[in-house]
């Protein structure tokens, strides 16, 4: 697992790192399934743990999810979450409708490649089924997309409201953001509400 560091304006020192299938590892063999990335994001947090004694956090889509999953009684400072996928379960039932796969079928072939190059898996199917979110008290904000068709606009309003988080959205947005007005929109957010760390 790669990891890189760099220092932002706003005097943190950033840990950034991909998950299996994406960036730097995409042609690792490891699938980007939740039970490797949770253990991955775990290793990631002991390694900082071990060498900063504040840590905060950013993440961005399925990235959100599983740092939901993995850090949920890490003490952390704060979190930024850009279009998060916060209901993996919903987006998992939403691509057996659309694709018309049975809980039955995918539990007999354990995995099922979809058409838009998703591969769905019967123990990833369990394990998030077993493992709902029901606990984040990390003040957090949120960056979400009007047009977001991964998360939709119901659950991530009822998610804010459950965990108390701030929630912006930007009106024609969608999942990715990607467009250089939209890269200045969170740009502008990050800056709105990112705090220079205070010393202790």
């Amino acid at each position: 697992m790669r990891q890189r560091f760099h220092k932002n304006s706003k005097g943190y020192q950033v840990l950034s790192f991909d998950l299996p299938e994406h960036g730097d590892r995409k042609n690792e063999a490891t699938p980007c399934k939740v039970q490797n990335c949770v253990k991955d994001l775990a290793a990631v947090m002991e390694y900082a743990k071990q060498r900063w004694p504040r840590i905060s956090l950013f993440a961005v889509s399925m990235g959100a999810y599983f740092s939901l999953l993995a850090y949920g009684s890490e003490p952390l400072e704060h979190a930024w979450f850009l279009s998060p996928v916060v209901d993996m379960e919903r987006i998992i039932d939403n691509m057996l409708c659309w694709f018309q796969i049975t809980e039955e079928q995918l539990k007999s072939e354990q995995t099922i490649p979809t058409p838009i190059g998703q591969t769905l898996y019967w123990d990833y199917y369990c394990y998030i089924k077993e493992h709902p979110i029901k606990h984040w008290n990390v003040p957090t904000n949120i960056l979400y997309g009007s047009k977001d068709d991964m998360c939709e606009k119901d659950i991530i309003c009822q998610f804010s409201r459950q965990f108390s988080c701030q929630l912006e959205i930007v009106e024609g947005a969608e999942h990715y953001f990607h467009t250089p007005t939209q890269l200045q929109t969170l740009s502008a957010w990050l800056e709105k509400t990112m705090q220079l760390p205070s010393a202790k």
